[in-house]
C-alpha cells in the first residue's frame, strides 16, 4: 500500500482534497435527479473514505508533530492562512468522519422521501466542515468549518425532523452559538496579543502557542473556549440541547451528530485548550471542576436513561455519560487517559452511530420507538438482534469491545492523579449495564405478545452492509487495539509536555485575578515537532 501511496504522490493535496471533495459532490447532488440523488451522495461519500484511508498508511506513528501540513496565505491583512495538517489527534476523527458518512447516506435510504436533493447536498456539506474543523492548523480557519457545521445540522434537523423539530434545531442552534461567539472573542483577544508581542497578525496555531500569557489572562480565556467546547461535547449541565436534538433528528442527522459533531468539542480541548492554556488547564480548582461535572454528568445520565420509555431518547442520554468518559481522561492530563478519551471518542462513534441506525431500521418497520410496544423481536429477526446485542455490549464496555478498551484506560489515567474520582466515576459503568441491558430484553426477548412484532423483517441485504464494517470495528478495536495507541501517542506525549512545562511554581499565584504577583509565565518555547 505504501508503493501505491507513493506512485501517486499521495500528500497534502490529500488533505485538501477530503475538506473540498464534499463540497464538488454537494453540487453534483444538487444538479442530479431527485431519485439519483442518494446514490450519487453515497457513491461519491464512499470514494472520499477510501481516499481517507491512505492516511493509514501515509501517516508515521512516531512523529508526534502535524504531517502533510500545508500553509497558503488566505486573508494577508489579518494574518490568516488556509492551512491544513493532520497529527495523531486529528487522523482518527477525519477516518471517523468520512467513514460514518456513507453509512449514515446508506442508512437513510428508505427514511428521507422528501426534498431528497438538498437532503444528500446537506450531509456532504456537513461532512466537509467536520473534516476542516479536524485538520485546520489555523484558529481563525478552524473558526469558520466550525460554525459551518451549524448550518447544515440545523436544516438536517428542522426539515427533515419529527414533530418537535423546529424547537429542537433552533434550541441547538442558540446553545452552540452563544459558546462559539464567546470564543471568537476570546480569538481576536490572542490574535491581539500575538500582533503585540510578535509584530505581526497571525492567527497561526503554532505562532500563537508562543504568545505569553499570564495566569489571570489563561484563566479568562481558558473559560470562554471551553465553555464552548463543553456545549458541543455536551458536558453537564450544558447537555439539554442533545437529547431533543437526537431524538428530533432524522437517523442519518443522529448518527453523524453522535458519532463525529460531539467529537468537536473533546478535539477542541486538545488541540486548542490544553496547548494554548497549560497553566489554566493544570491549575487544582480548574480540573476538578472540569472532572466533577463529567463525573456528574456520567451518573446523572445513565439514572436519566434507565427510565426512558423513548429507546432513541435513552441512547442519547448515553452519549453524555460516554462523552464524559472522555472529559474526565482528557483531564487527567496523564497519557493513559488521554488515549482512553480518544478511544472512547472512536467506540462511541461506532457503537452509538450503530444504535442509532439499528433504531432507525426499527422505526421504519414499526413506525415507534416506544420500548413497550416490541417484544421478542430476536425470535423473528435473529441478525438484527445478534447486530443490536453486540452494539450495545459494546456501549456499555463490555470486554473485548472497543468500549472497554476506551473506558479502561479513561479510569487508569484518571486514577493515576484522582484516584476517588476514577472510583466514583467506575460506577457509570455498572449503570450503563442497568439502562442498556433491560431495554435489549423487553425489545428482543421478552415474550412475543404483539401481531405486529411477528411479522417483523430481519436485516436486508443493505442494512447488513451498514452494520458490518461498525460491528466488525467494535471487536477488532477491542481486541488489537495497538495500532491506534501508537499513532495517537507521540502526538498526545507533546500535549501533556507542553502542560508539564508551564510554570508550576507560580501557577497558584497567577491564578488569582489582580493579585499583584501575577505576570506571564515563563513557558518553554515549542520546539518544531511541536509546531510543524
Amino acid at each position: 500500500m505504501t508503493l501505491i501511496l507513493e506512485a501517486i504522490g499521495y500528500g497534502g493535496w490529500a488533505l485538501h482534497a477530503l475538506v473540498w471533495l464534499p463540497v464538488l459532490g454537494m453540487l453534483l447532488v444538487l444538479r442530479s435527479e431527485e431519485e439519483s440523488a442518494k446514490h450519487v451522495a453515497f457513491w461519491w461519500s464512499l470514494g472520499v473514505f477510501v481516499l481517507s484511508l491512505g492516511l493509514w498508511w501515509a501517516f508515521e506513528p512516531g512523529w508526534g508533530g502535524m504531517q502533510l501540513a500545508s500553509s497558503t496565505p488566505w486573508i494577508p491583512a489579518w494574518g490568516v492562512d488556509y492551512a491544513l495538517g493532520v497529527d495523531g489527534i486529528s487522523l482518527f476523527m477525519v477516518l471517523l468522519t468520512t467513514f460514518t458518512t456513507p453509512l449514515a447516506i446508506l442508512g437513510s435510504y428508505r427514511y428521507i422521501g422528501k426534498r431528497q436533493r438538498a437532503f444528500y447536498a446537506l450531509m456532504l456539506l456537513l461532512e466537509a466542515g467536520v473534516v476542516g474543523v479536524f485538520l485546520a492548523t489555523d484558529v481563525f480557519l478552524f473558526y469558520v468549518f466550525f460554525e459551518l457545521t451549524l448550518v447544515p445540522m440545523y436544516f438536517i434537523v428542522g426539515i427533515w425532523g419529527g414533530e418537535r423539530r423546529i424547537y429542537a434545531a433552533i434550541k441547538f442552534f442558540l446553545y452552540t452559538a452563544f459558546g462559539s461567539l464567546l470564543m471568537l472573542v476570546g480569538i481576536l483577544y490572542l490574535f491581539m496579543k500575538a500582533k503585540t508581542m510578535l509584530g505581526v497578525p497571525t492567527f497561526a496555531l503554532a505562532e500563537l502557542l508562543q504568545v505569553p500569557l499570564s495566569g489571570t489572562e489563561q484563566l479568562w480565556l481558558f473559560s470562554a473556549f471551553a465553555l464552548a467546547f463543553s456545549i458541543k461535547v455536551p458536558l453537564f449541565p450544558l447537555h439539554t440541547w442533545l437529547p431533543d436534538a437526537h431524538v428530533e433528528a432524522p437517523t442519518p442527522g443522529s448518527v453523524v451528530l453522535a458519532a463525529v459533531l460531539l467529537k468537536m468539542g473533546t478535539y477542541g480541548f486538545l488541540r486548542f485548550l490544553l496547548p494554548l492554556f497549560p497553566v489554566a488547564s493544570q491549575h487544582p480548582t480548574v480540573v476538578s471542576v472540569m472532572m466533577v461535572l463529567a463525573v456528574i454528568g456520567i451518573v446523572y445520565a445513565a439514572w436519566v436513561a434507565a427510565v426512558q420509555p423513548d429507546a432513541k431518547k435513552l441512547v442519547a442520554y448515553t452519549s453524555v455519560a460516554h462523552m464524559g468518559f472522555v472529559v474526565l481522561g482528557i483531564f487527567a492530563l496523564t497519557l493513559n487517559g488521554i488515549q482512553g478519551g480518544l478511544v472512547v471518542m472512536i467506540s462511541h462513534g461506532l457503537s452509538t452511530g450503530a444504535l442509532f441506525l439499528l433504531l432507525g431500521m426499527l422505526y421504519e418497520r414499526r413506525h415507534t420507538r416506544e420500548i413497550e410496544a416490541f417484544g421478542g423481536v430476536g425470535r423473528v429477526a435473529p441478525l438484527f438482534a445478534t447486530a443490536f446485542v453486540i452494539t450495545a455490549l459494546a456501549s456499555i464496555g463490555l470486554p473485548g469491545t472497543s468500549g472497554f478498551v476506551g473506558e479502561f484506560l479513561a479510569l487508569l489515567g484518571t486514577f493515576e492523579t484522582h484516584p476517588t474520582i476514577a472510583i466514583v466515576a467506575s460506577a457509570g459503568v455498572i449503570f450503563a449495564a442497568y439502562y442498556m441491558l433491560p431495554m435489549v430484553q423487553k425489545v428482543f426477548f421478552n415474550a412475543l405478545e404483539k401481531p405486529e412484532n411477528r411479522e417483523m423483517e430481519d436485516l436486508s441485504g443493505r442494512e447488513l452492509v451498514i452494520l458490518t464494517p461498525l460491528v466488525a470495528l467494535m471487536i477488532l478495536v477491542g481486541w488489537h487495539p495497538t495500532p491506534i495507541l501508537e499513532r495517537m501517542e507521540p502526538s498526545i506525549e507533546v500535549v501533556l509536555e507542553r502542560v508539564e512545562e508551564a510554570a508550576a511554581p507560580v501557577m497558584e499565584a497567577e491564578m488569582l485575578p489582580g493579585s499583584e504577583t501575577s505576570h506571564a509565565p515563563e513557558t518553554a518555547p515549542t520546539t518544531s515537532s511541536e509546531t510543524d
